[in-house]
């Protein structure tokens, strides 16, 4: 069984194993002449046609950026839509990201990227890297304009997530655009940190939870045992009072979450004021109840510093233990 689901699945020739997210059933395959190119890639259950290395990419969402950095293709990104906090980045990165157009930040009530076709198709993209809703695959395609997710974004997800699959999306964006040593090296480096981290965290551990509360009342959704939150809670020392939830993410009742009780709240949101998140818990029915909210055990952390698995996940873990202590 293949360890982890990568962005592509590639012929050994290339350095990859054959492990992808593909259906049930479904036959994994991927072809490319002597230098690499074409490839045909597996991605979310389609075959995705990449004739080159792509030199005009457009970002629908932030979770590639990171990928990018680390390989030295940002210069590739002609435009971006949707949220980049600032808070995510290294100077360098952030530099580069602004250099890139921003086309729009327009959101629906639910947070979700609008944007149009003819918007992105303008840029003349010979890659689109994030999937939204009202910007499909199937319609980009049907222009002959390529589009990527990261796996942990498909419908069918990631049934183990993990930092095997922060290495895997390295290891695969080094063969999108042709840069497999400076993804070998990511991979290097990405290991240290995460020895670095892994030291210290035995003891009796503490119970945890990860949670996207809905600022201003509403919905408070949950990360069970198939989302990022899972291992880099345990990373940390901690054990996932979701853990039990085979699923991503999931909506929870007030009084659930109190019988739970954990003993520290990761209370994940895009942007904004991050003492709004923390208020839309404590004013949860019943939550002065929780071990978390009685001992001021709350931590705010933007999203993608657990969600989807990239490098920006190994640095939440930091975040995490640095808040926390070693989870013990």
């Amino acid at each position: 069984m293949c360890p982890a689901r990568p962005l592509i699945a590639l012929l050994t020739l290339l350095g990859l194993s054959a492990c992808g997210l593909v259906a049930p059933g479904e036959a994994e395959e991927s072809t490319s002449s002597a230098d690499g190119y074409p490839l045909v890639l597996e991605n979310c259950g389609a075959d995705v046609r990449l004739e080159a290395a792509p030199e005009r990419v457009v970002l629908l969402k932030s979770a590639a950026v990171p990928f990018l950095s680390r390989l030295g293709v940002l210069d590739r990104v002609v435009a971006r839509a949707g949220e980049y906090p600032r808070d995510y980045y290294d100077d360098a990165t952030w530099a580069a990201l602004e250099e890139v157009p921003a086309l729009t930040s327009e959101t629906d009530t639910s947070g979700h990227l609008q944007i149009s076709k003819e918007v992105v198709i303008d840029q003349q993209p010979d890659l689109v890297l994030g999937e939204v809703d009202n910007l499909s695959r199937d319609t980009l395609a049907a222009v002959d304009v390529p589009l990527l997710e990261e796996p942990a974004m498909c419908a069918a997800g990631i049934e183990d997530p993990g930092f095997d699959d922060v290495r895997s999306q390295l290891r695969a964006y080094g063969e999108v655009f042709d840069r497999r040593a400076e993804a070998d090296q990511a991979v290097a480096e990405l290991d240290d940190r995460l020895e670095e981290l892994s030291a210290g965290t035995e003891g009796e551990e503490r119970t945890a939870a990860v949670l996207y509360p809905t600022v201003g009342g509403g919905v408070t959704y949950a990360y069970g045992s198939r989302s990022m939150a899972h291992p880099v809670l345990e990373a940390a020392g901690f054990e996932n009072v979701y853990a039990d939830t085979d699923e991503r993410v999931f909506e929870v009742t007030a009084e659930e979450l109190v019988g739970r009780d954990p003993d520290v709240l990761v209370l994940l949101h895009s942007a904004g004021d991050p003492d709004e998140v923390v208020d839309a818990v404590t004013r949860l029915p019943g939550a002065g109840r929780m071990t978390a909210v009685r001992d001021g055990e709350l931590m705010p952390l933007l999203f993608n510093y657990v969600e989807p698995p990239t490098p920006l996940s190994v640095e939440g873990l930091a975040m995490v233990r640095e808040r926390f202590g070693d989870g013990a």
